[in-house]
């Protein structure tokens, strides 16, 4: 599986969630199957999204789409955006250790 881990600080989290959700780049139809957002314990305002693909050239291209969009975003809704397409190699479930 091929995920798209995308990273920055969200200026105010309210607004950016208002945003991410009306979906400016098309999620679905760049091949995204599933999304996980995440947040800084530390940070409420750092975020974290992976965005899962079947492809590499899927993760690019939405990848590519996401650097226009922030382009045009950087310094209004988010600052400091980075990203980097990653395969997922393993995966593990919860473990009973008996501890």
């Amino acid at each position: 599986m091929i995920m798209l881990r995308v990273e920055h600080t969200a200026l105010n989290y309210d607004e950016w969630k208002r945003a991410f959700d009306s979906d400016p780049v098309g999620r679905q139809q760049m091949g995204v199957r599933r999304y996980r957002i995440l947040r800084a314990v530390d940070d409420p305002n750092y975020v974290l999204i992976d965005l899962e693909f079947d492809t590499a050239g899927q993760a690019t291209a939405l990848l590519e789409s996401l650097h226009v969009l922030w382009g045009r975003i950087e310094g209004t809704v988010i600052s400091g955006p980075q990203a980097r397409i990653v395969e997922v190699v393993e995966v593990q479930g919860t473990m009973n250790t008996g501890l």
